[in-house]
């Protein structure tokens, strides 16, 4: 007799097998969003969490600690692989750590995020994008790119590799970021404006011209830290 219905467990093990990354708050926020995505359309089988740094309690968010990027990169079959770390260079270092040829980096988006051919939006390895989240059209994501909560890019946006936005940071038309720039909660990056590589716009600056490389840089508008020049 032909069997028409099938155990969650069954459908689980038929979806491909991914991990997350980082056990802290961000980790249990990725673990949402995929969530969200299997209640949209079964897309992944979430097998649990790895971290260098052990957590306080053997489960996180109900799913088991696995071990360590060591023991990540022991995998003896292929695993699809979420890097849930919020800062730009510790998230660069993860990843600069996971070597195995059996990892993978999908992009991860929230399915209520708009990302149709039309808008003609690239995405590099590794991007996770949250909920809320909205992009234009004409943007480039480099790997590895960090979009949380509510998030806007405008059109013709360029993020480089490892960039991060906190919850509400907005870019932009025509801005561009270096690699491992992080924009704080509410950040603004106004039109046309770059970024230097490893520069940090803190909560609630707007940057309203060009920005070095390696700064940090605070208020309205954002000025490095250190320069008194306008």
């Amino acid at each position: 007799m032909t069997q028409l219905f099938f155990s969650d467990y069954e459908v689980a093990e038929e979806m491909p097998p991914l991990v997350i990354f980082g056990a802290g708050g961000l980790g249990r926020e990725v673990l949402l969003l995929l969530r969200q995505l299997n209640e949209a359309q079964p897309s992944w089988q979430v097998r649990g969490f790895y971290d260098d740094y052990a957590p306080a309690t053997p489960t996180v968010g109900g799913l088991p600690y696995l071990g360590t990027s060591a023991d990540l990169n022991a995998t003896a079959e292929p695993l699809a692989v979420a890097v849930a770390v919020g800062s730009s260079a510790s998230r660069a270092a993860v990843v600069a750590r996971l070597t195995s040829e059996q990892l993978s980096f999908p992009s991860i988006v929230h399915p209520a995020v708009a990302l149709g051919t039309m808008q003609r939006i690239a995405l590099g390895a590794g991007c996770i994008i949250q909920q809320g989240c909205l992009l234009t059209c004409d943007i480039t994501l480099g790997r590895f790119v960090l979009l949380n909560l509510g998030c806007t890019v405008g059109h013709d946006a360029t993020l480089a590799d490892f960039c991060s936005l906190m919850p509400h940071a907005n870019v932009s038309g025509a801005a561009r970021l270096g690699q491992g720039v992080y924009l704080g909660t509410n950040a603004t990056v106004i039109q046309g404006v770059q970024i230097g590589e490893n520069t940090t716009l803190g909560a609630g600056a707007v940057a309203v011209r060009d920005l070095p490389a390696n700064v940090t840089a605070v208020g309205v508008p954002a000025k490095a830290l250190g320069m008194t020049n306008d």
